[in-house]
């Protein structure tokens, strides 16, 4: 086992201000009890507040309707989204990011993970195949999303969810040097007739062999060079009781939804 070796800094200019980053709209039967109670949806409270004139990333959205598709598009603010279809497949929603509508507003969406609680296998590639299969599911459309949307919502459209589309998204000149290299030479890539289609349907998290963020390798040949990964699960193991102990803590909330 080598020693995890600590790259140099990044020389690249540091990223401009994230998004405020909160849960809005997040299923639909949060937004049918927010009409319910109030008279007004969830993404509506953002717009009377002020939050939509701000650079706002709001998660999920599963629970964005219709009255709400035009309050996000005259929002002053730049607005972005993202998504964890596995979560929602996970929980039984009706409903998932309505991707297509946000698209035709110029509303960029990202793909997420969510956390372990709702995603097991926290796989962002696994997230992109899904944001396709699932929209294509949910809009009756098998041309919606194609594999090259898939990949830019997962790289550009990220990107841009983030407030990073000038720096991260695409390789430049000027931009981060943020690279992942793909082994396709597995069985179950091949033939590869159509290279999006591929990386999208085709190949999986574990086809990446080299992740390259900002210039620095972080794993090369499959081998993470800056985590101890022994170290880390035997970290893990000893603090697990006491992450799964509920005998000290109480709900501080309940919900009715």
């Amino acid at each position: 086992m080598t020693t995890p070796t600590s790259p140099p800094p990044p020389t690249s200019p540091a990223p401009t201000a994230s998004p405020v980053h909160l849960h809005a709209a997040e299923n639909r039967d949060q937004a049918e009890t927010s009409l319910r109670r109030h008279g007004v949806t969830p993404i509506e409270v953002l717009a009377r507040t002020g939050v939509l004139d701000t650079d706002v990333l709001i998660a999920h959205g599963t629970g964005i309707l219709d009255r709400d598709l035009p309050v996000l598009g005259a929002a002053s603010g730049r607005v972005s989204v993202a998504t964890a279809p596995r979560g929602y497949l996970k929980f039984a929603w009706p409903t998932t990011t309505p991707v297509r509508a946000l698209h035709d507003l110029g509303i960029p969406v990202g793909l997420a993970t969510d956390g372990a609680a709702s995603n097991n296998s926290l796989d962002v590639w696994e997230s992109m195949a899904l944001t396709a299969l699932v929209q294509k599911s949910t809009t009756g459309d098998p041309r919606w999303m194609t594999s090259r949307q898939a990949l830019h919502h997962a790289t550009l459209q990220s990107a841009r969810a983030i407030g990073l589309g000038d720096t991260l998204g695409t390789l430049a000149p000027g931009r981060r040097a943020d690279i992942v290299l793909v082994d396709l030479t597995g069985p179950h890539t091949q033939p590869v007739h159509d290279l999006a289609a591929t990386l999208v349907h085709s190949a999986r998290s574990s086809d990446v062999r080299t992740t390259i963020v900002d210039g620095r390798v972080l794993m090369r040949d499959r081998e993470l060079l800056t985590i101890d990964v022994p170290g880390v699960v035997r970290e893990l193991g000893a603090r697990l009781p006491a992450l799964l102990d509920r005998g000290h803590g109480r709900r501080i909330q309940e919900y009715d939804t």
